[in-house]
């Protein structure tokens, strides 16, 4: 599942980062000769179907409350899951410590190279002239992060996000052998894990939910907003301790995830694995956390999902 590879790589990314870091330059720093005294446990949770770690959050939120040697790996299925009726989590981000983000990526809507679509307009004209006609599948289940980034477009045009036809797949790989084999019209994936699709040719990005064109293999892929969709979409990936976590580790990690944020290896790191660099430090990663739950729960809310 290639969301699942996307976390759990990003962990062991942030192991190799981590570790270019100097330790005791951290460790004067924030003033704590003590903290850590022993290894750091860097979770990165996922789950069949794109569950996004719900159960684990749980244990989390609940277990490890007050363990400073337990970090968390997350993007938005933390608010996703926190606000939806179905499936929904009891634990959001505010039942953790945010510590930091440190990548971003982007939803892309993707068709097969043949495919009769040229452009994102012409999906949602389809789908508003016949809604059963068209089908939109993802990698998440339905009021997860593809079914959003997917029905965001539709919801802005002016179509009803419920009457849009979604098949959900066991993750982004499946998505896209679905689409492959004909069983989907249109997926909705991360823009980082469709570029070697399309660098083959076997598939085409229709539009991207970035505020501005990307890099590399989709430079000339259009935004929402060029195709007169106001909206965009950020898949963010960031670094939460638990909610209890001492102030003294607090600083300790804030020092050290920015100090890897800035280092050679982690911009290395990045490269190799098409993921952009977007730093936010403890406080204005919290802040941002905050206004990305309203445009959650806005989406989930015309889609009869919110809890």
């Amino acid at each position: 599942m290639l969301k699942k590879l996307i976390s759990v790589s990003l962990a062991g990314v942030l192991a190799v980062g981590l570790a270019a870091c100097s330790s005791e330059e951290s460790t004067k720093a924030n003033g704590d000769a003590n903290y850590p005294e022993r290894g750091i446990t860097l979770v990165a949770p996922s789950g069949a179907g794109g569950g996004g770690g719900a159960v684990y959050m749980a244990e989390y939120a609940t277990k490890e409350v007050d363990n400073d040697y337990m970090m968390l790996v997350k993007s938005p299925p933390i608010l996703i899951n926190n606000n939806k009726a179905e499936g929904n989590s009891p634990y959001g981000y505010k039942d953790t410590t945010p510590l930091a983000q440190l990548t971003r990526d982007y939803g892309a809507i993707v068709v097969k190279a043949d495919s009769k679509f040229q452009t994102l307009t012409d999906v949602l004209d389809a789908i508003k002239k016949d809604a059963t006609g068209v089908t939109l599948a993802g990698g998440s289940a339905p009021g997860s992060m593809d079914h959003l980034v997917g029905i965001l477009p539709a919801f802005e045009y002016g179509i009803d996000p419920k009457s849009v036809k979604y098949v959900s797949y066991d993750g982004g790989g499946e998505a896209v052998a679905a689409l492959l084999g004909g069983n989907a019209d249109v997926i909705t994936t991360d823009a980082s894990t469709i570029a070697e699709y399309v660098k083959s040719g076997d598939v085409r990005v229709l539009a991207v939910s970035s505020p501005e064109r990307l890099e590399g293999e989709l430079s000339e892929v259009p935004t929402f907003m060029e195709e007169g969709i106001d909206a965009e979409f950020t898949i963010w990936r960031g670094i939460f301790g638990p909610k209890n976590m001492t102030d003294g580790a607090k600083e300790y990690w804030s020092t050290k995830l920015e100090e890897m944020s800035a280092s050679d290896e982690w911009k290395k790191e990045l490269e190799r694995n098409g993921w952009q660099s977007e730093y936010k430090n403890s406080e204005d990663f919290e802040a941002y956390l905050k206004t990305q739950e309203e445009v959650i729960v806005e989406l989930l809310t015309a889609l009869d999902m919110q809890k």
